[in-house]
């Protein structure tokens, strides 16, 4: 990550703690009754535990970098640890965060059902947990949950697919096309309780538009449980999408016009299934429409090349930002203040969440969203490389 990003990170971490102090907004304005006047522990005598689930995605690398920062900037010990996508790994790490005397653990899940026992253990020790953008899931022992609004990411996903279609103005107006569109649904890992606020709140915003049959999957594969991707590899999407046009569209009056995808990872791979299979170059001239998630650089750059037409920004300095907030409130024997408590049940409790907004990225509007706001700088968005 690069140095003007992990800036960002520390500006935001020092923005959302100003709210909290003085406006109210964020995370932690209202300390449980009798404890705003509990003084935290000194910073150097606190250790922060940070799993979190893979290097292989630069989205998951930002995010264990911002926490990190904004943590470390704050005079606490860090102990960031990446999972690389192994369950195992995971437990394990968290496991030793716990015997190295973690006093809070923040902990972006690879499978929200497997970290039981360990959560237990922490709760018997009295250390706080953090639920970072993955829920946490059958158990009773996730104190908080900082996320994005993920329902609404799936809208917004679904959103661009139709305006990316000319169903839909950007305005949410309705656009001039009529269809029939052939498309394709991809979710992301059912191990992951994302996926489903993703899909569901795709499928609500599209489940219309299927019903008329402005929209047609000629798969058929309408279920989250066939559309999803283990582990959101982009191998995998790369060889369903494969097997979908082998399948589907062999035929020369038969072809793609849309995907719903809900992650970039995923979404490069899908559009090097569509590349190889001979479709045109460009949405422009007819390359099928193809959404995304999480503003990953190498996708922004197919966005502003027209070949990837959409993904979804989730500001994740601001998520770490908030991560710290809730930590702060902890130490100090409070409890964050959430802005939902109906959301988010993890089959054993509603886990008080903070979730905060996201945006749809598209090629006009990325030196607004991204660039201006220091998330990726020109050079970056040009080369497709981060710095």
């Amino acid at each position: 990550m690069n140095a003007k990003r992990l800036m960002g990170a520390a500006a935001a971490t020092v923005l959302v703690l100003g709210l909290a102090a003085c406006s109210g907004s964020g995370a932690g304005t209202e300390p449980t009754s009798g404890n705003a006047n509990t003084a935290a522990p000194a910073a150097g005598d606190v250790r922060i535990g940070v799993a979190m689930p893979t290097q292989t995605s630069e989205r998951w690398i930002a995010d264990g970098d911002a926490v990190e920062k904004g943590l470390t900037d704050l005079g606490y010990t860090v102990d960031l640890q990446f999972a690389n996508d192994d369950i195992p790994t995971q437990t394990q790490q968290i496991d030793q965060m716990i015997t190295n005397g973690a006093d809070v653990l923040i902990v972006a899940a690879i499978d929200g059902t497997a970290l039981s026992a360990q959560l237990q253990n922490a709760a018997d020790k009295g250390i706080k947990v953090i639920a970072y953008d993955r829920l946490i899931r059958e158990s009773p022992n996730v104190d908080f949950y900082v996320t994005f609004d993920n329902y609404q990411v799936g809208v917004q996903q679904a959103t661009s697919l139709l305006v990316g279609l000319g169903l839909l103005n950007k305005d949410g107006s309705e656009g001039s096309a009529t269809g029939p569109f052939n498309v394709e649904l991809f979710a992301g890992s059912l191990d992951d309780n994302n996926a489903f606020f993703f899909w569901n709140g795709a499928i609500d915003t599209l489940q219309p538009y299927l019903d008329n049959g402005t929209l047609v999957v000629p798969s058929g594969q309408v279920d989250i449980e066939q559309a999803a991707i283990l582990r959101w590899q982009q191998e995998t999407a790369q060889r369903r999408m494969e097997d979908l046009l082998t399948a589907f569209y062999t035929g020369n009056d038969v072809k793609v016009d849309g995907v719903l995808s809900p992650y970039d990872g995923l979404s490069r791979g899908i559009i090097t299934a569509l590349q190889n299979a001979g479709y045109p170059a460009t949405v422009s001239a007819g390359f099928p429409v193809v959404t995304g998630q999480d503003a990953e650089i190498a996708s922004v750059k197919l966005i502003a090349d027209d070949v990837q037409y959409a993904s979804i920004f989730k500001d994740t300095r601001k998520l770490a930002a908030q991560a710290v907030v809730a930590v702060e409130e902890f130490l100090t024997g409070g409890a964050p203040t959430a802005n939902d408590t109906e959301t988010y049940d993890n089959g054993v409790k509603v886990v008080p969440s903070y979730l905060l907004e996201s945006d749809i990225v598209y090629a006009d509007n990325i030196q607004s969203l991204l660039v201006d706001s220091g998330y990726w700088t020109a050079e970056e968005v040009a080369s497709g490389v981060a710095g």
